[in-house]
């Protein structure tokens, strides 16, 4: 009988532990806050020398171990993020190999920013997928931007990097990785009463506890599987993902800000029934994060547009709109944008713009 209950407790525990290993992901990567310093002979000043002297990581190149403040020669680094960071020279990288779930969707969610006023190019590769993000845009005066990148394999053992592609003409310079982070994503779906999938924009990538200005989303050409789930970013600047510590959101915990103007769009794709005339709803606002001024949302569904103006004192107002519009196929495109350029009214380096949330497509009987 001890035998029979002894062969059950231990049953009953290897399923729990298996079964909570295989259902979620979220957090630093081992190191990702780099937190964790190199041993004394593994760095020189700021060189790190070896290819493992960066502890749970792999460099090759030149890359430096950062300390937040002034630096020699002048500069001034903002570690967002932390206390410590890693500055990838001329072709340098560094990387770390995760275990992951086949099939499932990811988002890494990490610090980046330039440290020279000149472009620079970083290359986020998982596996056998890469994109190329572009920082010469700051969308955060102090440079302390937070970028995510979705990834979904067919693979269970994967190598996560992250590569300075460019030579520039100062080879100190080259971008600033204060952080990283990954989380699991669950594609959420549509339903009878509401045909846009993750619609309030729950469901999206791990927000760094220390961070206050957003998560950037990369478009399309530089992230083929968006970061965040059902929605596509189909434009040439990122969008942002607000969460409602940090700022004003009307419904949930988090909305999506168009920071870029007409460069900042998001869009989905629904299965609609041609010729039939569906309901449109979405909620605009200000994150209540200094963007004043008069703004402007427009809005795509299959052949209409709609235009819905917005006048912000910064204040964290809000209205919701509601539209109608005829499916012209099977397929129809919902797509959003700001018609307007805005800048924090307290910080003119910093991008910003309305909020969108609680996004709603329904047939009209």
């Amino acid at each position: 009988m001890a035998v029979g209950i002894s062969l059950l407790l231990t049953s009953f525990l290897l399923f729990t532990t298996s079964a909570l290993a295989a259902t979620y992901m979220e957090g630093f990567l081992k190191n990702g806050n780099f937190e964790e310093k190199p041993k004394p002979g593994a760095i020189k000043k700021t060189v790190l020398k070896g290819k493992y002297a960066l502890p749970s990581w792999e460099i090759n190149g030149f890359v430096e171990y950062i300390s937040a403040g002034p630096q020699p020669g002048g500069m001034y680094f903002n570690v967002a993020h932390g206390v410590h960071a890693v500055r990838l020279g001329n072709e340098a990288s560094i990387s770390q190999t995760i275990t992951i779930k086949a099939g499932s969707l990811y988002a890494l969610t990490f610090g980046a920013s330039r440290t020279c006023a000149q472009d620079e190019v970083l290359r986020v590769s998982v596996g056998t997928v890469f994109g190329d993000l572009p920082l010469q845009t700051l969308y955060s005066s102090n440079g302390g931007d937070t970028y995510a990148w979705g990834f979904k394999l067919n693979a269970t053992v994967v190598k996560v990097s992250f590569r300075n592609t460019g030579v520039q003409e100062d080879p100190a310079c080259g971008p600033l990785i204060d952080a990283v982070a990954i989380k699991e994503l669950f594609p959420p779906m549509p339903t009878r009463d509401n045909l846009v999938k993750n619609h309030g924009f729950e469901e999206g990538p791990h927000r760094l506890v220390n961070t206050s200005s957003g998560v950037l989303l990369p478009p399309r050409q530089e992230d083929l599987t968006s970061p965040l789930p059902g929605w596509m970013i189909e434009s040439l600047k990122a969008v942002k993902f607000i969460d409602k510590k940090h700022f004003n959101v009307p419904f949930g915990l988090a909305a999506v800000e168009l920071v870029a103007g007409r460069e900042s769009a998001i869009a989905q794709i629904l299965r609609t029934i041609p010729d039939k005339v569906y309901g449109l709803t979405f909620t605009i606002g200000d994150a209540r994060n200094g963007c004043h001024g008069s703004m402007m949302v427009e809005a795509f569904a299959a052949k209409d547009t709609f235009k819905v103006p917005f006048e912000s004192k910064g204040k964290g107002e809000f209205k919701t709109v509601s539209f109608k519009f005829k499916a012209a196929t099977a397929r129809t495109r919902i797509t959003f944008y700001s018609s307007y350029y805005h800048t924090r009214i307290d910080d003119f380096g910093s991008l910003c713009g309305p909020i969108l949330d609680e996004v709603r497509v329904f047939p009209i009987a």
